[in-house]
């Protein structure tokens, strides 16, 4: 028996070539990490990279698992539906409490992670019967409503950039590894960031880059952006360290870039993408898509997201639309924070449709 983690070096043999060399405990090539990127074959790799508070290459950690179960109170018999299935952590966790009798609606709009997903989740032994995934945009969730029958009692959606996507330089997500400046969910719709930059006016540019991500120092990156070539990750962050170096003192400098770089590539993302529209849309389509009683729950991760979702529960809460809803956002807890960096800056917010009085 060749177990799958063998199986990449029986194919390097057989092609004359080496398999790369796992530099240290923790490469920093993406491609390097194959011990990550095989999870079943280097369980025990794995662990000791979460130990130490980092997310394994290729994987994502879920967030606020304990608080969302507790929101969405999923039971057997239960029909729900994961808007963002991701990496499928938070499914993982859902689904054991639907059985017997239940079903969790999967959707994502990647396609490259999804069929993973799925595979991952059949593998571990959700079938059909209780998982149903499809790739489509939570904006389209009133198509679902016809197989669900009757509505959702419970929906959830994550907002966050999944960390699959930000690890893969192919996919251009972030600026700590040279790639092609995409950042598009499906890679087989729209333009990449590249193109928009190329096509935006100095002012278009400033604008989106205070819409999306609240940068203070919106206008200095648009100028220096503007006219300039710019089509990989690297040559994006480079520019924009140039503007940091003689706007922001030394002694906070590093700390300032890490900060813009991120808003930076944030606005960019949230703009190819529309992730505001979809976001709006979806909100508008829940209260039509949630049986009465049913709970939704959002995480969100920078201010454009998390005001949204606040505002639209405020507003279906006055017209009674939802009877209850969070007044302050859930914030994960400082053992998830140290445990997981990554989850620092959710925010979870709740609402539960209203039943009608008799």
């Amino acid at each position: 028996m060749v177990l799958k983690g063998d199986e990449r070096m029986v194919d390097a043999m057989e092609r004359g070539t080496r398999r790369v060399r796992y530099r240290g405990t923790h490469p920093r090539r993406f491609e390097e990490r194959y011990k990550e990127l095989d999870p079943e074959g280097h369980a025990r790799d794995l662990q000791k990279v979460i130990a130490r508070g980092d997310t394994p290459a290729g994987t994502h950690r879920p967030i606020c698992v304990r608080e969302i179960l507790e929101i969405l109170d999923p039971r057997p018999g239960a029909v729900g539906l994961d808007a963002t299935l991701g990496y499928g952590g938070h499914a993982q966790a859902i689904l054991p409490r639907l059985v017997p009798g239940g079903r969790l609606f999967g959707i994502d709009v990647d396609p490259v992670e999804l069929p993973r997903t799925e595979e991952r989740l059949r593998r571990l032994g959700f079938s059909e019967e209780v998982l149903v995934c499809r790739r489509m945009n939570f904006a389209g969730v009133p198509r679902l409503l016809a197989e669900v029958g009757g509505g959702l009692d419970f929906v959830l959606a994550d907002l966050g950039v999944s960390s699959m996507q930000l690890d893969n330089p192919a996919r251009g997500f972030t600026y700590k590894a040279d790639g092609p400046l995409d950042l598009r969910f499906n890679p087989g719709r729209g333009r990449p960031a590249a193109a928009l930059l190329h096509a935006l006016s100095e002012h278009e540019l400033a604008d989106l880059l205070v819409e999306n991500a609240d940068e203070p120092h919106a206008h200095a990156i648009a100028r220096a952006l503007h006219g300039q070539p710019v089509a990989t990750t690297t040559q994006l962050a480079d520019l924009v360290r140039r503007v940091l170096w003689s706007a922001v003192p030394e002694a906070t400098r590093a700390q300032e870039t890490r900060k813009v770089l991120q808003r930076t590539f944030q606005a960019l993302r949230v703009a190819v993408n529309d992730e505001f529209r979809v976001l709006e849309q979806f909100l508008g389509h829940l209260p039509r898509c949630l049986k009465p009683g049913g709970r939704v729950a959002v995480l969100t991760f920078h201010s454009g997201e998390d005001r949204r979702v606040k505002k639209a529960f405020q507003a279906g809460h006055r017209d009674g639309v939802y009877e209850r809803i969070a007044g302050d956002p859930l914030r994960p807890s400082a053992e998830e924070r140290r445990a997981n960096p990554r989850s620092s800056s959710a925010k979870l917010r709740w609402a539960v449709k209203a039943t009608p009085q008799d």
